[in-house]
């Protein structure tokens, strides 16, 4: 006991602990229970504008007089409402840009792509198959020597004469520019460490500052790659049609008609 008393550094100083409690609660007594706010209540919209529409609102209801409170209150109450709609549109955006190839469970039952890229190559082929006959139909007409040629003969073989002419100039085209390539030169690559170059890492985007630093000398500043999440009117569609309040509304109607 001897010991707690010489240890006892309040009790050696004449300090009675639970005086002094007792005097900071009966003097903090008024501020128990209640908030206190650093930063000034900004209203999420203009105040003017928004009180003169309540006001002309107002007056057909047979209401003169409206304070500001109200219109704060409105102003919040839309900020929350917006916020809401926002948060909920933009997990049906995520769902709807989510890809399933990477999951486990996944089975591809078709590919449409493939399907359309293999009938646009059978279009292709018999696209280039009529030409083929064409072409050979043009060149035994432009080939005949009869001396009693009819009109449609004459026709083929303008026709023949005016494929040979495009044909011909179709491969001037082609070397001028085989030629022009090869005044150029092969094209030099950029090198990694050149200044202003945008890099791209997997931290995120950034520029090299080489002027300040020296060339190749600067390292790139990283700058946080910020996610966007695009909304596009389907899904606003679709958000209305999920809502009650929403979903026989006549903005839902006008939307459905764009």
């Amino acid at each position: 006991r001897d010991d707690d008393d010489i240890n006892d550094v309040a009790s050696m100083a004449g300090v009675n602990l639970n005086e002094e409690s007792a005097r900071i609660m009966a003097a903090s007594s008024d501020l128990v229970g209640t908030q206190i706010q650093s930063c000034k209540d900004e209203p999420f919209l203009a105040a003017i504008p928004l009180h003169k529409r309540i006001l002309e609102t107002a007056k057909k209801l047979g209401i003169t007089d409206v304070p500001a409170e109200v219109v704060t209150f409105i102003s919040h109450a839309t900020q929350n409402r917006l916020r809401t709609v926002i948060e909920k549109v933009t997990v049906i955006t995520q769902h709807r840009m989510e890809s399933y190839k990477d999951d486990e469970w996944y089975e591809q039952a078709t590919d449409v792509r493939s399907q359309l890229k293999f009938f646009e190559q059978l279009e292709r082929l018999e696209k280039q198959r009529k030409d083929e006959q064409e072409r050979e139909i043009l060149l035994k007409a432009a080939k005949s020597r009869s001396r009693q040629e009819d009109p449609e003969q004459a026709r083929l073989k303008q026709k023949a004469k005016e494929m040979q002419q495009q044909e011909l100039a179709q491969m001037r085209q082609r070397d001028a520019n085989l030629t022009a390539l090869a005044a150029i030169g092969p094209r030099k690559k950029r090198k990694l460490d050149a200044p202003g170059l945008l890099t791209i890492g997997a931290e995120g985007v950034g520029v090299c500052g080489g002027s300040q630093a020296g060339l190749g000398t600067g390292s790139p500043r990283q700058y946080p790659r910020q996610k966007i999440t695009r909304v596009n009117l389907r899904d606003f569609i679709f958000y209305m049609e999920q809502e009650r309040e929403m979903s026989r509304s006549l903005l839902l109607y006008r939307a459905l008609l764009k």
